[in-house]
């Protein structure tokens, strides 16, 4: 039998782009959490997802491959945090 290890280094890292905490009292983040858990469990995941992501200022066309607790981690290794994020979608 063969053993495979496995390692993480999503939690170790430091956050990249600073945490600009916007209210969000015309948004609410249990719904982006929800449709970021809905990318990544939707059955086309398989390691990266193409999507648009909305903020108050811009919109941003990025590759996602992983998350933590408070960013959406790109494949260039681009940590966006999810409290500035408005809108998700594919």
């Amino acid at each position: 039998p063969s053993i495979q290890k496995v390692y993480s280094t999503l939690d170790t890292k430091q956050d990249i782009i600073e945490d600009r905490r916007i209210p969000a009292s015309r948004y609410s983040s249990i719904s982006i959490e929800k449709k970021i858990d809905n990318i990544f469990n939707s059955p086309d995941y398989v390691y990266k997802a193409d999507v648009t992501i909305i903020t108050d200022t811009e919109e941003l066309k990025r590759r996602i491959i992983a998350r933590n607790r408070n960013n959406i981690i790109t494949i260039d290794n681009e940590y966006i945090p999810i409290s500035i994020i408005r809108d998700i979608y594919k």
